[in-house]
């Protein structure tokens, strides 16, 4: 098989390797699609993501579509669940799995991602996906995962006020989710035009270029998906009295600051969002499935495994939407 590895920052090599054989329990998978993040962009430029530093050449991705190639589900078309639970620890069975301090992700620590043409990865983490949804829409699921999961922190209710702060595809993500949510309005900060277009176009209420004066104290929750400290002082300057602001964005350099005068006088509850539940990929793969997300607008450049840093110039230059690599895809 074919393997693109992370040496160092900035360093991708294109690998020949032998064909992962499955362990019990695993399923040999043809990987056909995978959605490039924003923790594989801090994985890229800097060669580590927060406390974690890269030790050795690793295989990054996890956003992962794919055919299962083994077993009795052959030819099952999945999305896969990236993150392996021990389900044994007192996180896990308190139901904060994606907590799992002995846990393991694909494209993290010791664990390869998805960017190779064949992974072998547990069964049960597999999620059918319907037989009409695009090879790159499924790798979106996990994004999908990961908004719903954030949105069920803000406690997001019917009639609520909510502000997306940062539209890259998980803010747009958020956006719609909170519209399902219930959400009264869904008001979208975002710089860039064709995100803020894209916000737009996801369901958005409104759409601002940044921290207008009439958006300061009345946000009943904020979901902030950019990762910057100005986007953090958007987020907390957004939210009214008593209001919620989760974190989903992941910062430069492990660190992230803002006033605590100003959050404190407003009484803020400050969450941080990590990955998702066990239980979210089933539920966006539903919600997909029933037409009550719309994933077609979001993937946006799509390019081959062996053309991989074309990919990752595309990613840092926020130049699209989501980034989408196929490992079954030839470099012409």
């Amino acid at each position: 098989m074919k393997a693109l590895r992370l040496h160092g920052a900035g360093e991708l090599r294109l690998h020949d390797e032998p064909d992962p054989v499955p362990a019990e329990g695993e399923v040999l998978l043809r990987v056909t699609a995978v959605g490039l993040c924003g923790s594989d962009r801090h994985w890229f430029t800097e060669g580590a993501i927060g406390d974690a530093r890269l030790d050795h050449p690793l295989v990054l991705g996890h956003e992962v579509g794919a055919t299962i190639l083994s077993g009795p589900r052959a030819g099952e078309r999945v999305a896969v669940d990236p993150a392996i639970p021990c389900g044994a620890c007192p996180v896990c069975l308190r139901g904060d799995d994606h907590l799992c301090p002995n846990g393991r992700f694909a494209g993290h620590g010791t664990t390869d991602g998805g960017l190779r043409t064949l992974v072998a990865w547990p069964e049960r983490l597999l999620e059918p996906v319907p037989d009409w949804l695009p090879d790159p829409q499924v790798a979106l699921l996990e994004p999908l995962g990961v908004a719903l999961h954030a949105v069920e922190l803000g406690k997001v209710a019917a009639g609520a006020s909510v502000c997306v702060v940062g539209c890259g595809p998980i803010g747009l993500l958020l956006v719609q989710v909170a519209v399902l949510a219930g959400a009264a309005e869904v008001v979208a900060v975002e710089p860039l035009p064709h995100r803020a277009a894209a916000a737009q176009a996801a369901g958005a209420s409104a759409v601002a270029g940044g921290l207008e004066p009439g958006l300061r104290d009345r946000f009943d929750v904020v979901l902030e998906a950019a990762g910057a400290d100005e986007a953090l002082d958007t987020a907390l300057s957004a939210a009214a009295p008593g209001g919620r602001v989760v974190l989903v964005g992941i910062p430069d350099g492990d660190r992230s600051t803002f006033s605590a005068s100003l959050a404190r006088r407003k009484g803020l509850t400050l969450l941080l969002a990590r990955r998702m539940r066990s239980s979210h990929l089933a539920r966006a793969a539903s919600l997909v499935s029933g037409r009550r997300v719309d994933l077609g607008g979001l993937a946006g450049e799509r390019h081959p495994l062996e053309a991989g840093g074309s990919a990752w110039e595309a990613l840092v230059s926020r130049r699209t939407l989501k980034v989408v690599v196929d490992p079954q895809q030839v470099a012409s």
